[in-house]
C-alpha cells in the first residue's frame, strides 16, 4: 500500500496495531480523523492518554475504574459475601449486562495457561484466597471460560478454596464448551449464573 504522506503512513501503523484492524481498515480510520475538526481530534487524543495516566485497577477486586474502589466494590447494595471469578474486565461487563447479579467480583487477569507461560503466580489469584482465609466471602462463583485453561483454572482455585469455610460454585453449563463469556447471549450467561451449581458435583 503507497501512501501519499509520511504522517499517513505513520498514523495507519498505529491503528494498523489494535487488535482486528487491517490496514484498510486503518486507512479509513485515518482519513476519518482527517475529516474531522481539530477539537474533535484533540478529545480523542486526550482520552488515549487518560487511559494510561489516570485509570486504575480497584484494589479490591481489579477491575478497571476511575477511583481506589470501583462502583461496583463500593456499592452498599451489593452483596459484598458473593464474589464472582472473572478472566477479565469484558466478562465482568457480560454479566452486569444480564442484570441477574448483585455480587462483587475478583478479576484474575488472565487462566492458567503453561502453553502461554501463563501461571498461578501471574494471576490475581493470592489475594483471593486471602479474602477466603479471612472469612470475608461466603460463596466463590468460578466463572470462566469454558475452555480447557478455564477448566484447569478452576481446578487450581477449588483445591486451594475447599480447606476454608465457603461454598465453591461455578456457572451451569448452559455456555456452551469452548465458549468464552464476553460472547454468550445475555439471557443464557444470566441463566447460568442464576443456575450454578456446586463446583464439586461436576467432580463426580
Amino acid at each position: 500500500m503507497n501512501f501519499p504522506s509520511r504522517i499517513i503512513e505513520n498514523a495507519v501503523n498505529e491503528f494498523a496495531k489494535l487488535p482486528g484492524v487491517g490496514r484498510k481498515t486503518a486507512l479509513r480510520f485515518v482519513l476519518h480523523m482527517l475529516r474531522q475538526d481539530e477539537n474533535q481530534v484533540n478529545l480523542f487524543s486526550e482520552s488515549m492518554q487518560k487511559l494510561k495516566k489516570e485509570l486504575k485497577f480497584c484494589k479490591n477486586c481489579f477491575n478497571i475504574s476511575d477511583n481506589e474502589l470501583c462502583e461496583i466494590c463500593s456499592s452498599y447494595k451489593r452483596d459484598h459475601t458473593l464474589v464472582c471469578v472473572v478472566e477479565d474486565i469484558r466478562d465482568v461487563m457480560a454479566i452486569e449486562n444480564t442484570g441477574q447479579y448483585n455480587g462483587i467480583y475478583h478479576i484474575l487477569g488472565g487462566i492458567i495457561s503453561p502453553m502461554d507461560g501463563i501461571g498461578p503466580t501471574d494471576l490475581n489469584i493470592e489475594p483471593l484466597i486471602e479474602k477466603a482465609k479471612n472469612n470475608q466471602i461466603k460463596e466463590i462463583i468460578m466463572a470462566l471460560s469454558t475452555t480447557m485453561e478455564g477448566d484447569t483454572t478452576n481446578f487450581y482455585l477449588y483445591k486451594k478454596l475447599n480447606t476454608f469455610p465457603v461454598i465453591v460454585s461455578t456457572i451451569a453449563r448452559g455456555i456452551s464448551l469452548g465458549d468464552q463469556l464476553e460472547y454468550a447471549d445475555e439471557v443464557t450467561l444470566g441463566r447460568s449464573i442464576t443456575h450454578r451449581t456446586l463446583y464439586e458435583t461436576n467432580l463426580k
